[in-house]
């Protein structure tokens, strides 16, 4: 391709509705386009690369023994329905885009498509024989993000590879997924990415077990903590770990004490001369169920623990059938408007102890009249604690689980994993934090959906079985912009070989000067020939222009047509050190083969 012949423009100055700096580079360089929030073009470089990454993509699922297909963009809102994720999608999360056609029927944009595939196996797999089974297909996803940002890091409309697999045993599934695990670690070793695989929490798609693949680089929207020896990685959403010892409490009687303005921890462990993990801290949460039951949440954790609202509203899904629900549409802390709805009084926020007395609640058809309690297991154990006494300005020492105080016999892990915790799998090893840009993640499904919607085979014994399945989602054109995240330089772009929209750009610094024209118009037909993907600069711009240009566009390999070819050589520079050398202009296209052959091996 002749650049001179591209839809091809760069900028000089960052867009100002970009925030980071893979978004201003993709900008700036001419890779894609805004056109509304969160919606973007893909230009002809930025689909290059999406070409490189979806046929890297195809090869290793293929070479797995999954087939490809394309399934529909547009879903029926009976299939969401008959799952029980509508009513998540459209309002808990709120991420999914419905519409109701001319004959009154709910419809959405697809953001996932389990439902799509569940009702396609229920349909055409009738027997164990035709099982395990796995389809996945490339195709443009939408969410309706409440706040687009980060350009094609959190769209409304992105490119997706997702794949789902159906089988006859969690067994079975667990190979492929498996299967998967190492298929996506070399999918993303052959994009170039430095990347960690991490535990992770199933969110909304549900099932047993998930993992997450994160790309490494400070602007990520996720945290990860992991330990050095390299045994464990977690989403901070996920991560397990052992809290700090509690140090022994000063108090050894039961006490209400008057403590004035001390409504956070730090204010009363420096009042009354104690360490956090002395105390019991109580959190009041607001959870709305998708049946419109309104439920007040009482948690009790470690002083000197948070909690992580993931893990909490997994646990309250957990319970959801008490309230006659499937799900929890929203989870927040009530502010003073919100506990106006429900309350009868004003609540002692800031010194609220474990058994807050139900009176507080309004009860009616809508809320339920009784705290739901939870203990986390940080607090099970401790002896002699300080708590608040439900009454403003005044805590209690010295109380203790089983005298002053019943125990929940909902215990829970709600803590939120802490950097410099120690490692559950070694004491020794403490956790270290780093921050991730998500660009894969895979489930093992279960019986979820294949259960919800009714989708079943016939086993070897005669008798209907629901499926077990597995999901496997890559974000290829997030994974795009993750790979700008982690190499680039004040100059531009550094992409990895073999994702680069080209290998090798040839720059003709005066298009005047017939030699440097007649060089790189010899050299541009050879390297195309010789499988080098090559684009000539050959547009009526000043040497510097077209310097700058490509050191900002990331092109791996420069190629020069300028003092040089006085002595029969060209400048050969490549873009992620910088470094130039002078190549013989006979030797170029064979030196260059092996230059390019070797940069696609990675370890």
């Amino acid at each position: 391709m002749r650049l001179s012949q591209m839809l091809f423009q760069t900028l000089r100055e960052d867009p100002a509705e970009a925030e980071i700096k893979s978004h201003k580079l993709l900008l700036r360089a001419g890779y894609i386009r805004r056109i509304g929030s969160g919606i973007y073009a893909y230009l002809p470089l930025m689909n290059r690369v999406l070409q490189k990454i979806s046929n890297i993509v195809r090869e290793e699922m293929n070479a797995t023994g999954a087939m490809e297909c394309l399934l529909p963009q547009m879903q029926p809102a009976e299939l969401w329905q008959e799952s029980g994720r509508w009513e998540t999608y459209t309002k808990a999360e709120g991420i999914m885009f419905s519409l109701i056609d001319r004959q009154d029927r709910s419809l959405a944009l697809g953001p996932t498509h389990e439902e799509v595939i569940t009702t396609i196996a229920k349909e055409m797999i009738k027997s164990y024989r035709q099982l395990p089974t796995h389809l996945y297909q490339i195709q443009t996803k939408f969410r309706d993000e409440i706040r687009p940002r980060f350009g094609l890091m959190r769209g409304r409309e992105f490119i997706m590879k997702d794949g789902y697999s159906f089988h006859t045993s969690p067994e079975c599934l667990k190979k492929t997924y498996q299967d998967m695990d190492q298929a996506y670690r070399n999918i993303f070793s052959r994009c170039g990415l430095k990347f960690q695989a991490v535990e992770a929490d199933s969110g909304a798609i549900g099932g047993s077990g998930s993992q997450e693949f994160m790309v490494l680089a400070d602007a990520g929207e996720d945290d990860i903590v992991y330990t050095e020896d390299g045994k464990y990685a977690a989403n901070v959403e996920k991560a397990v770990s052992l809290p700090s010892d509690v140090i022994p409490s000063p108090f050894t009687t039961y006490e209400k004490k008057a403590t004035p303005h001390t409504e956070t921890i730090a204010k009363i462990a420096s009042f009354l001369e104690c360490s956090p993990t002395n105390m019991v801290k109580n959190v009041l949460y607001q959870a709305v169920y998708d049946s419109g039951k309104t439920v007040l949440v009482l948690v009790s954790i470690r002083g000197d623990q948070d909690v992580n609202e993931v893990k909490l509203q997994n646990e309250l899904v957990k319970l959801a059938s008490n309230y006659q629900a499937t799900t929890v549409l929203s989870l927040t802390v009530p502010d003073r408007t919100a506990q106006g709805k429900w309350s009868t009084k004003p609540l002692p926020l800031g010194y609220i102890a474990p058994d807050l007395s139900d009176d507080y609640i309004a009860k009616s058809d809508q809320v339920e009249g009784n705290f739901l309690r939870l203990v986390d297991r940080t607090a099970v154990d401790l002896e002699n604690f300080v708590t608040g006494a439900n009454e403003s300005d005044y805590h209690v020492v010295g109380a203790n689980w089983g005298k002053e105080f019943t125990l929940s016999k909902l215990i829970v892990d709600v803590r939120k994993a802490q950097v410099g915790d120690r490692s559950i799998h070694d004491p020794n090893q403490v956790l270290q934090t780093a921050r991730g840009i998500e660009v894969g993640h895979i489930f093992q499904l279960g019986t979820k959906y294949s259960q919800a919607m009714g989708a079943t085979y016939t086993g070897e014994d005669g008798t209907e079985k629901p499926f077990v399945m597995g999901c496997y989602g890559i974000g290829v054109s997030r994974l795009a912009q993750a790979a700008v995240e982690q190499s680039h330089d004040k100059d531009g772009i550094i992409w990895p070989t073999s994702i680069a929209p080209y290998h090798v750009v040839v720059i003709i610094p005066n298009i005047t000067d017939q030699e440097q024209v007649a060089v790189a118009e010899k050299l541009y037909t050879e390297l195309n020939q010789a499988g080098i993907e090559t684009i000539l600069d050959d547009r009526d711009e000043r040497a510097g222009v077209k310097f700058k240009d490509a050191d900002l566009i990331g092109i791996p390999y420069r190629i020069v047509t300028g003092r040089s070819l006085k002595q029969g050589k060209i400048e050969f520079v490549t873009r992620s050190t910088k470094e130039s050398q002078d190549i013989a202009i006979e030797k170029v296209a064979k030196t260059l083969s092996e230059i390019i052959k070797n940069s696609y091996d990675f370890d």
